[in-house]
């Protein structure tokens, strides 16, 4: 890790810098962004795009946590992927990256995915926490340990094939719709983890997520598939 942090006292540098953000959240909010510690889970096509919208709004320490690599596949999508960072590990193009940004964010990296398994471990206790991965196991089992330690969490649901601004939604976990990759770690939180069965119980677990219906190339002659009902399937497995 890269020291502790910037102090919430701004240099001539700072403040030309991030100025912007005093103007548009006050000079405390600035102070409390400065303070911030942010852990981004999953660096790739939501979760590399919030890792610099952060550093760009000056918030002080990031720690970023994947284990994948920069490939061809991810140009169309990921504020990383260029032709001179493929093959490279993500945390570590991040972390460069920020730091041309924002040379005094704090970035720690952790070259790993989280699971079940290592999850305890490997989550920092004192952040916010942006849930940006896509494998429903390792989510549930993100979410549940955040809210064992009343640690603050934002849940992204899936944003491939989606392309409406308009259609994204706020809310609590328990009531997203039209999102299978929400319904399927919700209907885990609940089988494996103890969460609240009852129809409109809250999860008091904030969630981002779209109500477009899902886009897909289909082949001629081919049935599209349905989002909806793949959520369904999932929510009452």
């Amino acid at each position: 890790m890269k020291g502790e942090g910037p102090s919430c006292a701004l240099d001539s540098d700072a403040e030309r810098r991030f100025g912007g953000s005093a103007r548009l959240f006050g000079a405390a909010g600035l102070a409390r962004l400065r303070l911030g510690h942010v852990c981004v889970i999953g660096v790739g096509g939501v979760g590399s795009w919030a890792a610099e919208a952060l550093a760009r709004a000056g918030v002080g320490r990031l720690t970023l946590i994947d284990l994948d690599h920069v490939a061809e596949s991810n140009v169309n999508r990921q504020v990383h992927a260029l032709s001179s960072t493929l093959g490279a590990a993500k945390v570590d193009v991040m972390r460069q990256r920020i730091a041309d940004i924002a040379p005094d964010c704090a970035v720690m990296t952790i070259d790993d995915f989280i699971t079940p398994e290592n999850v305890a471990a490997l989550l920092p206790a004192d952040t916010l926490v942006i849930d940006a991965i896509d494998q429903p196991r390792a989510k549930a089992a993100l979410i549940a340990l955040a809210q064992r330690r009343k640690q603050p969490i934002i849940v992204c649901g899936g944003a491939g094939g989606r392309i409406d601004p308009l259609r994204l939604q706020r809310g609590d976990l328990a009531v997203t719709r039209g999102d299978a990759l929400l319904a399927n770690v919700r209907a885990r939180l609940r089988r494996e983890h103890g969460f609240a069965r009852e129809p409109g119980k809250r999860f008091r677990v904030e969630a981002i997520w779209s109500e477009e219906p899902l886009r897909r190339e289909v082949p001629a002659g081919a049935a599209a598939p349905d989002e909806a009902g793949a959520a369904m399937r999932a929510e009452t497995s």
